[in-house]
């Protein structure tokens, strides 16, 4: 059975200024967020099930314990560091083409989840988050009479 969607105004323009945005990236790279002076950001994909929302970022060369995440309002926040290999005596690096430094990835979540029962994983250097369905946005059936 389809889901029934609000109708959003403002669809169009969001749409847009997400095309914008990957343009602007694809010259300058990620814009620096407040507090995070590097340029990048770890992919993010959501996926919607029929009782999940599962948010999954690519954080290649972390350890876990580096990662933090919150859900703020609408809005989850994934942040951290990664760190660079200090070079060796015997070792010196001629090429460094990996992102190293603090980063702060901000997306919205587009239903309403339950935050305080979400399940992660971190394996393979990408983060999942598995956040169930609030009852709201869960999809119901109504009868025809």
């Amino acid at each position: 059975m389809g889901k029934i969607k609000r109708y959003d105004p403002f669809w169009g323009i969001d749409s847009f200024r997400r095309d914008m945005e990957r343009l602007f990236d694809s010259f300058f790279g990620r814009w620096p967020s407040e507090g995070y002076p590097t340029l990048w950001g770890p992919a993010v994909d959501i996926e919607e099930t029929r009782d999940s929302l599962v948010v999954r970022a690519e954080i290649p060369g972390m350890k876990k314990e580096d990662i933090k995440i919150q859900t703020v309002g609408e809005g989850l926040v994934i942040s951290g560091e990664r760190k660079h290999e200090a070079e060796e005596k015997d070792r010196h690096f001629h090429r460094v083409e990996h992102a190293y430094g603090k980063f702060q990835r901000v997306v919205s979540l587009p239903i309403e989840v339950e935050s305080d029962r979400a399940k992660t994983s971190y394996k393979e250097g990408v983060l999942e988050i598995t956040f169930p369905k609030s009852e709201k946005a869960k999809a119901k059936e109504i009868e025809v009479k």
